[in-house]
């Protein structure tokens, strides 16, 4: 055990002696594997909150709205409009085996809320109560919209955050009445803030039940059908199946509406499932990037340390020929060197990892913008800076630690 102290105590003070040669040599490694850290903790908060952002809107839930379609098959130069009716979703929830659940929606901007104190905009969405298994609408106070309220057509409002704090600031908003176009609805329930920073898109959005839109604000402009609906949010059965629940929607929607469903251009549709995958690519590709990066830093900075050692072998030449000469085995030089260079490795690539980690910690309670989590240190990547770490110290102190007990004795005492 004195042995090893002894030599790590040699270490330090070979460091020491040559401080600027050492320092600049651990700094290279420190900032590569710093770098390293933060760029991926970057990237895995710019994931996360991305992720929460597909979070807000609904788990697997993707969308269809009405479309232009060929006017003749096989012609893509005419094209006529086409709009979604109740009975393509109907037809949807029984026909489409792929599909989980379903739920229609009619959608408009163009219609004023008012209360006893201001006015607001924003869009008005007739849903069903299902709607809210689908998509995320976290209730603030009150409660969500319920089968009676379906059945019955009653003028009763759910607010989003937005509308709430503009039409009410401050004061209590469940059981007050507003009106929307002049039609008087009872608020029954307000949501949670939806995202943050200034994106109140989700959050100016209010929700009434599904039969008292169509009554009281049906689509505009989409001609002589009455059951003209704005969008269908579905969900599949699993994420596995999002490609066929697709396909068997585009059959359905086709089918009703006279055209070939292999028209892609015919839909006009968001797979939220399909956006997520392309997205988690995009950051797997980066990291592995980055990752390459780190390791060729670390290569890098591994040939330094060996440079460096040798050089300390040519410089000690003298000292190991003594050492030799007064018993040190070959063993215990090579141990001496290998150890010299690890330690220079590891020391660095530490320094590097925890100033990295204190760096993100810093930036914890910091929110970059919007779609950015903070930084995040991952754990993958410290276990493979620290094993990438053990097997560049291995290389760098390996060689020169050789090369230093093959000495002769009598050579190096004859080294000037």
């Amino acid at each position: 055990m004195r042995l090893v102290f002894d030599i790590f105590g040699q270490t330090l003070r070979t460091l020491w002696a040559h401080k600027l040669r050492s320092f600049l040599t651990m700094f290279g490694i420190a900032w590569g594997v710093g770098s390293l850290l933060l760029l991926v903790g970057l990237g895995e908060g710019f994931r996360s909150g991305n992720r929460k952002q597909f979070d807000s809107i609904g788990e697997n839930v993707m969308f269809i709205w009405s479309g232009r379609a060929p006017m003749m098959q096989g012609s893509f130069t005419a094209l006529r409009q086409y709009y979604l009716t109740y009975r393509d979703y109907e037809d949807i929830l029984r026909d489409c085996q792929s599909v989980a659940a379903a739920t229609p929606v009619i959608s408009r901007g163009d219609i004023r809320a008012v209360s006893d104190f201001f006015q607001a905009s924003g869009s008005v969405n007739g849903v069903r109560p299902e709607f809210a298994k689908l998509r995320y609408v976290p209730m603030n106070e009150g409660r969500w919209i319920n089968a009676m309220d379906e059945q019955q057509k009653r003028r009763v409002i759910v607010l989003g955050d937005e509308t709430r704090r503009t039409l009410f600031s401050g004061r209590p908003a469940i059981g007050s009445t507003i009106l929307l176009n002049g039609n008087r609805f009872e608020v029954i329930g307000t949501l949670q803030r939806v995202g943050h920073g200034d994106n109140n898109t989700q959050n100016l959005k209010n929700f009434v039940p599904f039969s008292t839109m169509h009554e009281y604000f049906p689509p505009l402009n989409t001609g002589i059908d009455l059951d003209v609906i704005s969008q269908i949010n579905y969900q599949p059965k699993s994420r596995a199946l999002h490609d066929q629940a697709r396909e068997e929607v585009h059959k359905v929607i086709a089918k009703n509406h006279g055209f070939d469903p292999n028209t892609a251009d015919a839909f006009d549709e968001w797979d939220t499932i399909k956006t997520v995958d392309q997205v988690g690519k995009i950051f797997d590709a980066m990291n592995m990037f980055l990752g390459s990066v780190g390791l060729v830093t670390l290569a890098l900075g591994a040939i330094g340390i060996m440079n460096i050692m040798l050089v300390a072998v040519a410089d000690r030449t003298r000292e190991i020929g003594l050492r030799k000469a007064v018993g040190a085995t070959n063993a215990s030089i090579m141990f001496q060197f290998f150890v010299e260079g690890a330690f220079l490795t590891l020391l660095s690539g530490g320094i590097g990892i925890g100033g990295a980690a204190g760096l993100m910690a810093l930036l914890s309670g910091v929110r970059l913008a919007d779609g950015f989590d903070p930084p995040k240190l991952v754990a993958s990547t410290a276990a493979l800076a620290v094993v990438s770490l053990t097997v560049a110290g291995t290389a760098a102190g390996l060689y020169p630690a050789q090369k230093a007990a093959a000495l002769e004795p009598v050579e190096a005492l004859r080294k000037e």
